[in-house]
């Protein structure tokens, strides 16, 4: 049987994250691959009362049909936070609810992009966005980072070249880099976005992680009609859960709505009410400040043990929150080379040029701190030094 599949299905390969995770498919392998949260603060037992509530005194009405937009206590609560927290107006109704923020992706694919429509994107960019905007076949244009956010006149010489329709970006603690835009960087590309009519999509998942300086507002607060702002429950509560939610104006938000009825009709009806009732009766900021101190000694151990096992002659980047490490390896040294050996040592990470749409990044990789506990952390940074020390001899 031949079968004849839409072009775009042939132009989007798989998660390189994915794959490689395959290839980590071993009990004894230490790995620093995934970008998963740590299941010691899943809040196992909380959420087990609020679901015991909820199907309890509601059990018919959470178990039927819900409207699109999501349950409205849900979002008022997400208003209510950005209000409390950053001083941003966003009403409930700008609030839609989606089944994780990668849902939120997908559906700002399927109301802006038409076939080789251009879009601006982070250069090392997030895989997940890369995915799933490919299926909508633009034009991906990267642009390099620096270590206060993207390169300002790169990103300015794009959108005066191809004059894309959307920027996206992840300002906080980025995906693979852990790199946050300063607030002049904020600043200044929120000029850029209304001076050149961008649509901004700005995706927050790792905003609340922060363990080290100041939290800056989201760009919604300096350039909100050209911002779509995206949130999500996965990295503060539970990723099993699956449940974000996008920020956007009422006219653009209108085109979300009927995309997701398209889509999937709404999200989990069920997990929005365990999700409502677990936060009514637990306090979601003492939750996100153990974790957070728990990712900040994970990071630091690691950094303190790269120090001590690594060469010299490797770089690496501090994030103030977040999830990620972004390593430079000299040049010449191939961390995809790195890997094959890494895993003979029983140590995984990702190699970077799997976040480089145009070539490059043959010498990064990236690690993840926040899954793995202190003693692999212990382990795994000291595989990867001797794996690194015998490449480097060999090279």
């Amino acid at each position: 049987m031949e079968y004849r599949f839409a072009t775009r299905t042939t132009k989007v390969k798989r998660s390189f994250l994915r794959e490689i995770m395959k290839a980590t498919d071993n009990p004894g392998l230490i790995s620093f691959a995934g970008g998963l949260p740590n299941p010691q603060f899943f809040p196992v037992e909380a959420l087990a009362a609020a679901s015991t509530k909820v199907l309890t005194q509601d059990g018919p009405n959470v178990l039927q049909y819900s409207r699109t937009e999501g349950y409205l206590p849900l979002r008022q609560f997400i208003s209510q936070r950005y209000r409390k927290n950053y001083d941003l107006n966003i009403s409930p109704d700008e609030i839609l609810i989606t089944t994780g923020s990668q849902q939120a992706l997908d559906l700002i694919g399927k109301v802006f992009l038409d076939r080789d429509d251009d879009v601006a994107i982070e250069r090392p960019g997030y895989l997940g966005a890369i995915q799933t905007f490919s299926m909508y076949e633009p034009n991906l244009r990267p642009v390099p980072l620096r270590n206060d956010g993207v390169d300002v006149a790169a990103l300015a010489e794009t959108f005066e070249r191809y004059q894309p329709k959307l920027f996206y970006a992840v300002p906080n603690f980025q995906n693979p880099s852990g790199l946050s835009y300063s607030a002049a960087t904020r600043q200044a590309v929120a000029e850029l976005l209304q001076a050149h009519g961008v649509m901004f999509v700005e995706d927050n998942p790792y905003g609340e992680l922060r363990f080290v300086g100041e939290d800056l507002a989201p760009l919604w607060a300096k350039a909100e009609d050209h911002t779509l702002l995206l949130g999500s429950f996965s990295k503060i509560v539970s990723p099993g859960l699956r449940l974000g939610w996008i920020c956007a104006k009422a006219e653009v938000m209108d085109k979300l709505v009927v995309a997701k009825q398209a889509t999937d009709l709404h999200s989990s009806y069920l997990s929005q009410r365990v999700l409502f009732q677990y936060l009514s009766d637990n306090n979601l900021e003492e939750h996100i400040e153990t974790i957070r101190l728990g990712y900040k000694q994970r990071r630091d151990l690691m950094i303190e043990l790269i120090d001590e096992y690594f060469p010299p002659e490797i770089s690496y980047t501090e994030p103030e929150g977040g999830m990620f490490l972004w390593l430079t390896l000299p040049e010449g040294m191939a961390a995809m080379e790195l890997f094959n050996e890494a895993v003979q040592f029983n140590v995984a990470f990702v190699p970077g040029e799997a976040f480089y749409i145009d070539g490059g990044g043959r010498n990064t990789l990236r690690l993840n701190y926040s899954n793995a506990d202190e003693e692999k952390i212990q382990q795994g940074i000291y595989r990867l030094g001797e794996a690194i020390k015998k490449m480097m001899v060999v090279n």
